[in-house]
């Protein structure tokens, strides 16, 4: 559903904090999964960071504070890469 897309990235900005570096979010719905795009901004060369794991903690959060979230989808599985 189209606006389930809207609704998700409405809670992943709801649970953003300044940290994150969060820009943008591009989320599109298909069936049973919602496909998220996430824009962050570059860090400073004296403040490394890892995009994946800010990513992956902004999603995390919203799972465990979204009832959406968290009744229709399977929460992530961590990082084996």
């Amino acid at each position: 559903m189209p606006e389930e897309a809207s609704e998700v990235v409405g809670i992943l900005w709801a649970h953003a904090l300044p940290g994150d570096a969060l820009q943008h979010i591009t989320a599109r719905s298909q069936g049973d999964r919602v496909d998220l795009l996430l824009y962050l901004l570059t860090r400073p060369a004296d403040c490394p960071s890892d995009p994946v794991a800010s990513a992956h903690t902004l999603i995390a959060r919203g799972h465990r504070a979204s009832p959406l979230l968290s009744r229709r989808y399977h929460p992530l599985a961590p990082d084996t890469c």
